[in-house]
Formats: structure tokens, C-alpha cells, sequence
């Protein structure tokens, strides 16, 4: 536990300017994406994230937690990504466009960044062994976000990535004493039905088998078995956090 809040502290020491531009550069895009949704601010938007994911493998996983036994795997995990974005831009598959269905809770998740270091802050923890706004979990809640209010057409790859680091995420609550990271696990619950969901409306046909009634019920049972199993453990966190 304590190398890994060390290395937290290298990261943020090393590259805090460098992430304040970072946080800059995604409220502009961001604002943007809304305001004025032109190809060209699409684009960027995806350049953006492939650079963000890129920044997470390079600057965080390889260079900053380098001391880190699994850091290698990591960076490989968002280099994926980041490849994926780059692949996305230049095919244009994810359209950005909104469905204005899930603007409050997208702009929910966008606050939720912020969070991270003022939570770090109330347990009594200081700059730079903080948690931040530009880090593997804040980044996966501001994508997920993005994803949500502009999904017309999203790429399922990135949102079944998204909920796999999600999970992964969500254990070191217990194995780092991270409790910022039950933020990230409030948010993956209903962002992840709420994909499927649509998903499941959009691309399946009324005769198929099971049916829409069927595979919207099992997506239900799914999901609320896994807000069960979190709500379980951020009530035993929050218990132990009071004793």
C-alpha cells in the first residue's frame, strides 16, 4: 500500500502542470461537443482521448508507477485504447451525436473527477499523495460520461473496456484503502444498463430470441445483482471508515 501511494505522490509531483492543461483541454473540448458539434471538434474530441489514454499508459503506468509489479500490463490495457481512439478517429465511427436521454446523469459523472482529490483531502490526506483528475479511474468516469450523452452510435468496445477497468478498479478499495474509487463503482451500475440497454433496443428485433422483454429483464436481474454486491461493500467501507 505504501508503494503505491508513493508512486501516486512521484506522479502527481512530476506532472501536475501537465494535468491541469489536461483538465483544461477536456472542459473545452467537452463545451464544445455541446455547443458547436462540428466535425472537426468531433475529431479533436477523439484525438483528446486517444492522447488521455495514451497519457495513462505512458506517463502514469510506465514511467511514474514503473515500480509497480503490474505496471507493464496496465499501460498495454490503455495503450489499447488509445489505439482504439486513433482507429476511431480516422474511420469516424463514433458519431458524438446526443440522445438528450442521459444528460443529468452524464453531467453527474463529469463533476466526479473533481471529487477524487477533495475526498482525498476530507480523509486528511495531502498534495501530492492525493488522488486526481487525470488518473486511470477519473478518466474512465469522464469517458463513460462522454459516452452516455452522445450515444447515438458508440463503440461497444470502448464501453465493455470501460466496465472491465471499472471492475478492476473497484478492487482496490479494498487491497489500497482507496475509498475515492466508490465513486467509480456508483457509476458503473447504471451506466452499464443503461448502454445495454440501448444496445439491446436498438439492434435487436422484436421476434428475436430470447425477446426484448426477456433480455431486458435479464439485463435488469444482472445489474441489480451487481448494484447489490457493491452497495454490500461500500456499506462495510463506510462502516469501517466509522470505526
Amino acid at each position: 500500500m505504501e508503494l503505491f501511494w508513493q508512486t501516486i505522490a512521484d506522479y502527481n509531483t512530476m506532472t501536475w502542470p501537465v494535468q491541469a492543461l489536461i483538465v483544461l483541454a477536456a472542459v473545452v473540448l467537452t463545451a464544445r461537443l455541446y455547443l458547436r458539434p462540428t466535425h472537426r471538434v468531433k475529431t479533436a474530441m477523439k484525438c483528446f482521448l486517444a492522447f488521455l489514454n495514451a497519457w495513462i499508459a505512458v506517463a502514469y503506468y510506465l514511467v511514474s508507477c514503473e515500480a509497480r509489479a503490474y505496471s507493464g500490463v496496465m499501460a498495454f490495457f490503455w495503450g489499447v485504447m488509445a489505439a482504439v481512439w486513433i482507429y476511431d478517429a480516422v474511420v469516424g465511427y463514433t458519431t458524438f451525436e446526443r440522445t438528450y436521454k442521459h444528460d443529468k446523469f452524464a453531467f453527474a459523472l463529469y463533476l466526479m473527477p473533481f471529487l477524487y482529490p477533495l475526498i482525498s483531502h476530507l480523509r486528511g490526506l495531502d498534495f501530492p499523495m492525493t488522488t486526481s483528475p487525470v488518473m486511470p479511474c477519473t478518466a474512465a468516469i469522464f469517458t463513460i460520461g462522454l459516452m452516455l450523452s452522445f450515444s447515438k452510435r458508440i463503440n461497444l468496445f470502448v464501453v465493455l473496456f470501460l466496465c472491465h477497468w471499472s471492475l478492476i478498479g473497484f478492487s482496490k478499495v479494498y487491497f489500497f484503502g482507496i475509498p475515492e474509487d466508490l465513486l467509480l463503482a456508483s457509476a458503473l451500475v447504471p451506466a452499464l444498463y443503461l448502454f445495454f440497454k440501448e444496445y439491446i433496443d436498438v439492434n435487436f428485433r422484436r421476434k428475436a430470441k430470447p425477446d426484448l422483454r426477456v433480455m431486458n429483464m435479464l439485463l435488469l436481474a444482472m445489474c441489480s445483482g451487481l448494484g447489490v454486491f457493491f452497495a454490500a461493500t461500500i456499506w462495510q467501507q463506510l462502516a469501517g471508515m466509522a470505526g
